[in-house]
């Protein structure tokens, strides 16, 4: 990853949420990127390049801009200028699966027939297999008939978790996707998201630096206005770490320093 150079993860994904296949994933280029609302500018000439197989997470106050630029990368918001492409030169088309903030879960199907949604849009006939393999590594296997009513918050955003893994795609781009969960179980979706994302491209946003630094191999801040990505941090060693891991504590202390010195939004 580089918001300049990075060393190319060598690992790669055959995870239970389904293998990608043979091929290496893509990394991203994320060159002059600019957003502008109005007169008002979010970010302007934005470059940050994912090397594949890469999970990289993106910090920042609430309101920098965060959330945009990973619409952007998603193509769900077009850029005032700037663009995203895949290290290959193939299209992104279908190769990125997103999660938002928000569970978006559709209130009148149930848990197992939401996590696959994607296959139900497009036409595909759904993998329920699969689906409920990873409704139970996320802690929902007796849930799976249940209704998006009948859960809690955080029950709704485990559900739309195993709903971005099941889409298989070698590009996972995720928006605070613990927020709503308790620690513990925070912590164990966490390593489970670490396995099943090992050897795919991952752009994950968080406020937690703990979180961070347990999951990442790069970790990038967004501040300032406009905003610009400060230099990358990396952290070496297996994903995710211990809380007590040596080179966690000392990288999150760092990462504390850097936030703690932003300039409140």
């Amino acid at each position: 990853m580089r918001a300049r150079p990075a060393q190319p993860s060598s690992s790669r994904a055959a995870s239970a949420g389904g293998a990608m296949g043979g091929a290496a994933p893509p990394g991203l280029r994320i060159e002059g990127l600019t957003l502008r609302f109005g007169a008002r500018t979010i970010f302007e000439n934005l470059d940050l390049t994912l090397n594949g197989g890469e999970f990289v997470v993106l910090l920042g106050t609430s309101g920098v801009g965060k959330s945009s630029l990973l619409k952007i990368v998603a193509g769900l918001q077009l850029p005032t200028a700037g663009r995203v492409a895949a290290s290959d030169g193939l299209p992104l088309l279908h190769r990125i699966a997103y999660m938002g903030q928000q569970d978006l879960l559709y209130p009148w199907l149930n848990v197992v027939q939401n996590v696959m949604l994607g296959s139900r849009l497009r036409g595909e006939r759904g993998d329920a297999d699969r689906a409920l393999h990873l409704l139970g590594r996320v802690g929902l296997g007796d849930r799976a008939g249940a209704l998006p009513a009948e859960l809690s918050g955080g029950m709704r955003q485990r559900a739309a978790i195993a709903r971005t893994l099941y889409e298989d795609r070698p590009i996972v781009l995720m928006d605070e996707p613990f927020s709503a969960l308790d620690t513990f179980t925070r912590a164990r979706v966490q390593d489970l998201a670490a396995e099943l994302l090992q050897g795919r491209t991952a752009l994950l946003i968080t406020h937690d630096p703990l979180e961070a630094c347990r999951l990442g191999h790069h970790l990038v801040v967004l501040s300032g206005h406009p905003a610009t990505l400060g230099p990358p941090i990396t952290i070496h060693g297996q994903t995710p770490r211990a809380p007590d891991d040596e080179e966690l504590l000392h990288t999150q202390g760092h990462l504390m320093r850097v936030l703690t010195a932003l300039e409140p939004q």
